[in-house]
């Protein structure tokens, strides 16, 4: 019987941003100019950083890994809707509906794994300014940025295939722009949710211990930054530090509440916008918070426009 409700379902409906096709062109548009503005900043900076040897520092090879998993991150949702906004079709392959289960949740959790790890390369370097250099080698970077990219596939792997594990047999209409877990639950022919209920505390436990490690970084950090005599020297430390902090409170919390708030029957605008909040916003604001702001990666941008311009 399971067997058959699986063979029912072929494919999914995504819920659409509104049903007048003026606000849906207008959807698309608007996503479109945010998926170009985080597809520049990001491939920027991830070419800035591959170019240019002054930028072959711990620091900015954690940014290089963060801009290619933000480019990754908003190609998996962002490009589908605006397809389907332009094309006035809201259907999903069952396939591609288990795919973007996988890669929204992998890329998630690795977003909030490195977020974590750059916290900690923030903390060595503004309270162990002397052991710096003997801690983050490369081989402990490169072995810190790849188990952030192992989590977010563990955990993935575990949340598309307990919930795909589950019949559908009913409506098919996802009350989000892209599969999620929640949206995916309520439409489930099946009450029994342990095997997910399982993953997203697995989840939620993840996301703890990832909170727990920045706010004793960031703790250290900020008692650090604050025995600097001068507010020239603090001001700089602080506006290096509250951004990445601010996107990262943001990220974490609309993506628990959008886990953990109780399934409403009804479709609900807020789970459009927190879904907004942790999937497409991060992606389009770390270039700016994180590198373009930067002194460095400015000079470097200039050196490369120059380089072009000439050659």
């Amino acid at each position: 019987q399971i067997m058959g409700n699986f063979t029912t379902v072929t494919g999914f409906l995504l819920m659409g941003f509104s049903n007048i096709w003026e606000l849906q062109i207008l959807h698309a548009m608007l996503f479109l100019l945010i998926y170009l503005m985080a597809l520049t900043g990001n491939l920027l900076i991830f070419t800035l950083i591959s170019l240019d040897g002054h930028l072959h520092s711990p620091m900015y090879f954690f940014l290089k890994n963060l801009s290619f998993l933000d480019l990754c991150f908003i190609s998996v949702t962002v490009p589908k809707s605006i397809v389907n906004s332009l094309s006035c079709s809201c259907s999903i392959s069952y396939l591609g509906c288990v795919l973007q289960v996988f890669l929204v949740i992998l890329f998630a959790g690795s977003e909030i794994s490195l977020l974590t790890v750059m916290s900690y390369d923030q903390y060595v370097a503004i309270c162990q300014p002397l052991y710096y250099e003997t801690i983050m080698i490369k081989e402990s970077c490169v072995r810190m940025a790849v188990a952030s990219w192992f989590s977010g596939s563990v955990v993935g792997a575990m949340y598309s295939a307990s919930t795909f594990s589950l019949p559908f047999c009913g409506p098919k209409e996802i009350h989000q722009f892209f599969c999620d877990v929640p949206s995916l639950l309520r439409i489930s022919c099946s009450e029994n949710h342990i095997a997910v209920h399982v993953n997203i505390a697995i989840g939620f436990g993840f996301v703890v211990f990832c909170c727990i490690s920045v706010i004793l970084s960031y703790g250290h950090i900020f008692s650090t930054v604050l025995k600097i005599p001068t507010i020239e020297g603090r001001s700089k430390a602080f506006s290096t530090c509250l951004p990445h902090l601010i996107v990262f409170i943001v990220f974490i919390i609309t993506g628990t509440m959008a886990y953990l708030k109780p399934p409403l029957d009804s479709d609900s605008g807020l789970d459009l916008l927190l879904s907004v909040f942790y999937t497409v916003v991060p992606p389009t604001l770390n270039p700016v918070i994180y590198s373009l702001r930067n002194k460095d990666m400015k000079t470097s941008m200039k050196k490369f426009i120059a380089w072009k311009t000439n050659k």
